[in-house]
């Protein structure tokens, strides 16, 4: 009995220092790529919102509060501060909070807005001092860059 607890706690010990050392080493990032929906359109559209900034995406107002980035030699991850209001147009521009909060670009849903004509979440964090390739482009881990022409 005390020999498999004494086992047990082993195990346990040796499986938190292994979550321990696989946390991920976030690095800031100057501008935050999101993707908005358009339910009613079914448009997406790509953007990119320097650290912060405010921009428009339809009547939401997004304003970019922080945005962090794993290194290149880290399994990829990217995550953002958002603030998300509602710009009523009913004129006084009544500004409705919608949503303040992290996103993360692995996760969309764990911490998604929820607005019946839109949906944003983040894409990326991106850096451009440390982009990789002359073009700024870097492929996605384990996949092969676009050729230049």
């Amino acid at each position: 009995m005390k020999r498999s607890f004494a086992i047990a706690a082993i195990c346990s010990t040796c499986a938190m220092i292994g979550t321990a050392s696989s946390a991920l080493d976030y690095r800031p990032a100057p501008i935050a790529q999101l993707q908005g929906l358009d339910k009613i359109t079914a448009r997406i559209s790509t953007f990119e919102v320097p650290v912060g900034q405010v921009t428009r995406f339809g009547t939401l107002e997004i304003r970019v509060d922080a945005c962090y980035r794993t290194p290149p030699e880290e399994r990829p991850e990217s995550a953002t501060f958002l603030d998300i209001a509602d710009i009523r147009d009913d004129g006084n521009a009544t500004r409705a909070p919608l949503f303040s909060g992290w996103m993360f670009a692995s996760s969309p849903g764990l911490s998604a807005l929820e607005h019946p004509v839109y949906d944003v979440w983040l894409k990326e964090c991106l850096d451009p001092a440390n982009a990789e390739g002359e073009g700024g482009e870097s492929a996605p881990q384990g996949q092969a860059a676009p050729e230049q022409p």
